[in-house]
């Protein structure tokens, strides 16, 4: 099977030079890497390709890298059933930086698109209606990056006085704590709390 993916990408890399940076194949899955301007035209080329022939669009998804001067990675996964095969083309870009959309290419990009838009902020320019789709639209931030609080900014909750939902910073109850997850079947090193009962 790796051998296959391999002549795969070897094929892939040959016929689009200019618009892809490499390849490789780790645990039975080829990964292309390309240039992201020319990402329309690599997909293109995936799906009409004899050898390729990847007629589905699977997924378009992000993945946050904040120390890097482009800290995304956007990643496209495909799929061919006529080859049995699937594929990851993954692309690099910045938080100002577009990236073309391939709703020409797949009509199913556009929601996935969306999606990377809403949770990551990345940009698609040419896009026919790039608004969120799972956050509301006044929404601040972008919840998958690494550097968006794991509280949020607000919370919703429906108020019955006011009969409607309405949104207030978050407020946490209680301080974080820090636990060690030791079972006292196993001897904590320490003092637990009600211990010092037993020792009178």
């Amino acid at each position: 099977m790796d051998e296959s993916l391999k002549e795969l990408g070897e094929h892939i890399s040959g016929m689009l030079q200019e618009s892809v940076l490499g390849f490789e194949v780790a645990y039975g899955e080829l990964t292309v890497r390309a240039h992201a301007p020319a990402i329309a035209r690599v997909l293109k080329f995936l799906r009409d390709d004899p050898a390729c022939r990847f007629s589905t669009l699977i997924d378009i998804t992000g993945v946050d890298y904040p120390q890097r001067s482009q800290r995304f990675d956007v990643v496209y996964h495909l799929l061919s059933m006529y080859q049995n095969h699937r594929i990851r083309v993954a692309i690099m870009t910045d938080e100002e930086t577009a990236v073309p959309s391939v709703v020409s290419v797949f009509p199913a990009a556009n929601w996935y698109e969306r999606e990377t838009f809403d949770m990551y902020g990345v940009l698609f320019s040419g896009h026919p209606d790039l608004r969120r789709i799972l956050t509301d639209y006044g929404f601040n931030g972008y919840p998958l990056r690494k550097d968006f609080p794991l509280t949020g900014y607000v919370e919703v909750r429906y108020d019955d006085d006011a009969k409607r939902v309405i949104y207030e910073p978050v407020k946490l109850v209680q301080e974080f704590r820090n636990f060690d997850f030791m079972s006292p079947w196993e001897g904590a090193e320490y003092l637990l709390p009600g211990d010092e009962k037993a020792e009178g």
